[in-house]
């Protein structure tokens, strides 16, 4: 992509956290309203202790995840390399891009003879403004179990999209029906 179009892309996005739209929900005590996220997108350090298993079995396990937020959008969360099981990943097919972070690369998980393709996803030379997750695995909930603090979250719909959602995150969110334009 050049640098016209990635402008282009950045700067079609009309919704960029300043205010919340019509429609979304006041968060309550210790909640986040993904309508205060920013566009661009930030990096937040998560010192809570992040679990993705497959079938029950413990894929990784850090207390030192990285959260993406952006407008509209349940938290991912990207867990550093060294706290993810090496043994149960196998290289995934094609990539995608965002004009945030650039090209991402995707992996299979593996746990004994079970396998979900395409469940985890990294950057491995992400743009400038993001190199702080370079390398890092972010996973879908929607295709293994992922915990914050214990508690399973929930997949963002729409198949696309790896956000969290946790009981402390109040949309709605991206992903849902008519939301295309967010």
């Amino acid at each position: 992509m050049d640098k016209d179009d990635l402008e282009h892309a950045r700067g079609a996005w009309r919704l960029r956290g300043q205010a919340r739209p019509p429609g979304a929900l006041e968060p309550g005590p210790g909640q986040e309203s993904v309508w205060d996220y920013p566009r661009p997108p930030v990096i937040v350090d998560d010192p809570r202790l992040i679990q993705v298993r497959l079938d029950g079995v413990l894929i990784a396990e850090t207390r030192a995840a990285r959260r993406v937020l952006e407008t509209a959008s349940p938290p991912t969360f990207y867990l550093p390399p060294e706290s993810v099981r090496r043994d149960c990943l196998r290289p995934g097919s094609g990539t995608s891009f965002c004009e945030w972070k650039g090209r991402a690369s995707y992996f299979g998980v593996c746990a004994g003879e079970h396998c979900v393709e395409n469940a985890a996803w990294t950057y491995a030379e992400p743009f400038a403004e993001f190199t702080t997750i370079r390398g890092y695995l972010a996973f879908y909930p929607d295709r293994l179990e992922c915990y914050v603090d214990g508690e399973r979250v929930r997949a963002q719909a729409g198949g696309f999209y790896g956000g969290w959602i946790s009981g402390e995150i109040v949309g709605p969110f991206k992903g849902e029906p008519g939301t295309s334009g967010w």
